[in-house]
């Protein structure tokens, strides 16, 4: 045992031997030192793997991780970055655009990461090599660059290559930095606010046409269209609201609205239903009484000879100041309807209006008029609220005789136009008009819902004259605006710092490996390859169709490393491995060595495989 330990220790370093091994035989003792004969070019560095261009990219990463939570910042507390209105490039959309160019900026990143990665699987046999006294499944044998990235995992994990395991998981979450950047951006339409003025089209001013009827005649139209269509208020008119007339900025708004404060009137029409009603039969006729709070009184009279369904409107005089003019007094609406009991309803009426100054918005897309909020009470004389109208608004339903033909018609059409859409509101009913009479609001409720659009829908014309004043206003409209989402920002920040540090780490702990390693070309090629192993002799135990297997079991016993000399490959026997081998012989100082495929006789090598069928063996 003391006869072996002093054998091992006499035993020459790795490399330093001229005869490494019985089974082959080097000559790289015989290659000339660089620097005598020829001159050792200098070491060949990737210029991807240069220490100072992988800092460079990894801080530049983390600086980008930093950069996108400054930008997310800003995203949520400016609500988003500006952006064109119109989309500048026409041929594509938005969301294409949003999604390719982060895609774009990040692809080199991307790519760096898993070209870097690839190269550090090229060169760890060459690393391990350096370190020498690699076996030949750590060194020769070892390929990370054709397989997948799962198998590189597994296998420099096998090996304890933890620098490529690290780089691989590098590699493969690089991958994710393309999806996260696509999903980066969004364009979203966000509602804007900004100063702007507006025009003022119209004042209040009572129109010299009024006692024509021909707005109280169209806004009858529009009582009976809305009825059978459900249209919604017209511009400039929101329930009692009728609003002087503006114009916004020229412009193209989405979604836009115009806040101003302007002119509106309020129209009341301020109906009730009836104390009591009464109805009485006399003559075959029914006569109905009725009595409304403050003492008025009306009555008529329904024959039913004229239609099972009845509706009119009448002035109440009773009502009204001695000599007021019957187009300002208040009105009643009769309803009747002949069932096996007469069906009869009234609702008495007493508009009255107000001008004031309000705070209102108009929807730029359809000109509806918003929500007003009375800001003061108008001032100023004008024929409105002065003589000669004096405030009082016209019931806008009955009107003094005419005997101009074509006024008298427009005065019988309003007054049968709007009783005629109250009724015709109530036949509309899940219950038909016999629920609307038997409901105690049923009449009240439809007829101060549709007199009030009429009166209101009127007053635009009847009340309002032709003027231009510019007011400040106040302008949102729906504008893109560029953000930055939330959770793709966190992950892509997150990844980028992370790989940008670990990344940098295992390139500097890398580059410290290969300070052993004097490549002076690409060892890529099979020339650079054989380069290194022509004079190593170990070659000779390999045949051109061994396979894997094959050669992992030929080069059993050896390990392999670079001449510190030279830098070539070299090889040597391992006789603790020998020892510890599965049935495998290898030649010490004591025995011969012998395999299925070769015997050693003194310096030859002799194959004892057959030879190939197809090959001239005469050679």
């Amino acid at each position: 045992m003391s006869a072996d330990k002093t054998e091992s220790s006499s035993r020459p370093a790795f490399g330093t031997s001229p005869l490494s091994s019985p089974r082959f035989q080097p000559s790289v003792h015989q290659i000339p030192s660089p620097g005598n004969e020829n001159q050792r070019s200098p070491r060949y560095e990737p210029f991807i793997l240069k220490f100072w261009f992988v800092g460079g990219v990894a801080l530049s990463m983390i600086f980008l991780g930093i950069a996108l939570q400054v930008a997310l910042y800003i995203s949520d507390t400016r609500n988003g970055f500006a952006v064109p209105s119109k989309n500048v490039f026409s041929f594509v959309s938005t969301q294409f655009l949003t999604s390719f160019f982060p895609t774009l900026f990040i692809v080199p990143l991307a790519y760096f990461w898993s070209v870097v990665d690839w190269m550090l699987r090229w060169y760890q046999p060459y690393v391990t090599l350096s370190e020498g006294k690699a076996s030949a499944p750590r060194s020769i044998l070892l390929d990370y660059v054709s397989l997948h990235r799962l198998a590189v995992l597994y296998n420099s994990l096998t090996h304890r290559h933890y620098l490529i395991y690290v780089s691989t998981l590098i590699g493969l979450s690089a991958t994710l930095l393309q999806p996260l950047a696509g999903s980066l951006l969004q364009v979203r339409d966000v509602p804007q606010t900004s100063d702007a003025t507006a025009l003022v089209t119209r004042t209040v001013s009572l129109s010299p046409a009024i006692d024509d009827l021909d707005a109280f005649f169209a806004s009858t139209g529009f009582a009976l269209a809305s009825v059978y269509d459900n249209l919604v208020d017209p511009p400039f008119v929101n329930g009692v609201w009728t609003a002087a007339q503006f114009q916004a900025p020229p412009g193209s708004y989405l979604n836009g609205t115009l806040a101003i404060n302007t002119t509106a009137i309020q129209t009341k029409v301020n109906c009730v239903s009836p104390a009591s009603l009464n109805v009485t039969s006399a003559n075959g006729s029914y006569v109905a009484s009725a009595t409304f709070p403050g003492g008025c009184f009306a009555s008529n009279a329904f024959n039913p000879g004229n239609g099972t369904e009845q509706y009119n409107v009448i002035n109440a005089s009773s009502c009204a100041s001695p000599g007021l003019d019957i187009v300002f007094q208040p009105v009643v609406f009769w309803f009747y309807l002949n069932t096996s009991s007469p069906q009869v309803a009234s609702v008495y009426c007493n508009p009255t209006m107000n001008v004031f100054t309000v705070g209102t918005s108009m929807d730029l897309s359809n000109s509806s008029l918003g929500p007003c909020t009375i800001l003061e009470p108008e001032e100023g004389t004008n024929n409105v609220t002065g003589s000669p109208q004096n405030g009082r608004p016209y019931n806008g339903v009955v009107f003094n005789q005419s005997v101009n033909f074509n006024i008298f018609s427009r005065a019988q059409a309003i007054n049968f136009g709007i009783p005629d859409a109250i009724y015709r509101y109530a036949t509309k009913q899940p219950g038909g008009p016999l629920s609307v009479f038997q409901n105690e609001y049923g009449f009240l409720n439809a007829t101060k819902a549709i007199y009030t659009q009429h009166l209101a829908v009127s007053a635009e014309v009847n009340y309002f004259l032709a003027s231009n004043t510019t007011v400040p206003a106040q302008l949102t409209s729906q504008i893109p605006r560029l953000f930055v989402e939330a959770l793709p920002a966190y992950v892509l920040s997150a990844l980028v710092i992370i790989i940008g540090i670990v990344g940098f780490v295992v390139h500097y702990l890398h580059r410290r490996a290969r300070r052993k390693l004097w490549l002076t070309s690409p060892p890529g090629s099979i020339a650079a390859i054989v380069s290194l192993t022509s004079r190593s002799g170990f070659g000779a135990l390999l045949l051109p169709y061994d396979d894997e297997g094959q050669m992992q079991h030929r080069l059993a016993g050896l390990t392999f490393g670079l001449d510190p000399r030279t830098g070539a490959i070299i090889a040597e026997e391992d006789f603790g491995a020998a020892e510890c081998a599965d049935r495998v012989a290898l030649l010490g100082r004591r025995r011969p060595y012998r395999n299925p495929t070769f015997l050693v006789d003194g310096d030859s090598v002799l194959p004892e495989t057959p030879p190939l069928k197809g090959w001239d063996n005469t050679l």
